[in-house]
């Protein structure tokens, strides 16, 4: 799979699954806009691609996407790869979850992959090409105690694909979803071992994922061979949701 002469937006690219899709973006070609909310976690990926660039935006603030969309087309061309992997947990049981935190993580998981789909998707359809890559997760799909909100954002994520999907499938834009089980990154480390021993037994893979699972299968869709797959999510989980 190559992305030569193909740039490519990664929202979240700071660290973890975003960071590791970037490299490995960058590795097959790609000329790379790493976004992040800072413009310092942005820069640390970037610095180690070549013809890559960093920028900082809000995904949930609707002028900053603008920005976003405007500055990029303006310094690095059309994009033809999107993939909005930001998002954030504020995990609290049900009746103790604070309206905010319900409020802010919808803003960013949701609305922030609105906001950037719509953003880019207008070049896109004037190219007639284009690979929209959502990140959801197994929490969408299955739930998960104490994460409602971050439940509801991941599970709005896989419906948002579908549609876009179907709207954009006769520009020749795909739009489809991967939804990682649990991955050794910034957002596990705190899992407790009882719940890795867990993993490790009933999972067929007997291991926790690592982010580089992860963006194996988000290079397969975001590449120009997955070009008759579109409106899909692809579970990487190591079979543990079987």
């Amino acid at each position: 799979m190559s992305f030569s002469d193909q740039i490519a937006v990664v929202t979240g690219a700071s660290r973890g699954i975003g960071r590791t899709i970037a490299e490995s973006l960058a590795g097959a070609g790609a000329c790379v806009a790493c976004v992040a909310t800072t413009l310092e976690g942005a820069q640390g990926t970037a610095g180690g691609l070549q013809g890559a660039r960093a920028y900082a935006c809000d995904v949930s603030d609707s002028e900053a996407v603008e920005r976003l969309v405007g500055a990029i087309a303006t310094e690095m061309g059309t994009p033809s790869v999107l993939i909005n992997n930001a998002g954030i947990t504020r995990d609290a049981l049900l009746l103790r979850m604070k309206d905010e935190d319900w409020d802010r993580v919808l803003a960013v998981n949701l609305r922030g992959t609105f906001l950037l789909v719509r953003g880019f998707t207008k070049s896109m359809m004037k190219a007639r090409y284009g690979r929209i890559v959502n990140l959801g997760s197994v929490i969408g799909e299955h739930g998960g105690a104490g994460q409602s909100n971050y439940a509801a954002s991941k599970a709005g994520i896989e419906g948002f694909t579908k549609a876009v999907a179907k709207e954009l499938g006769s520009r020749g834009i795909t739009c489809n979803a991967v939804s990682p089980g649990f991955i050794e990154t910034d957002m596990t480390a705190d899992l407790p071992t009882e719940f890795r021993e867990y993993v490790e037994k009933h999972a067929p893979a007997g291991r926790l994922g690592v982010a580089a699972d992860v963006a194996a299968a988000v290079l397969f869709l975001a590449s120009r061979e997955a070009g008759y797959i579109t409106g899909q999510t692809l579970t990487v989980d190591g079979g543990l949701m079987l």
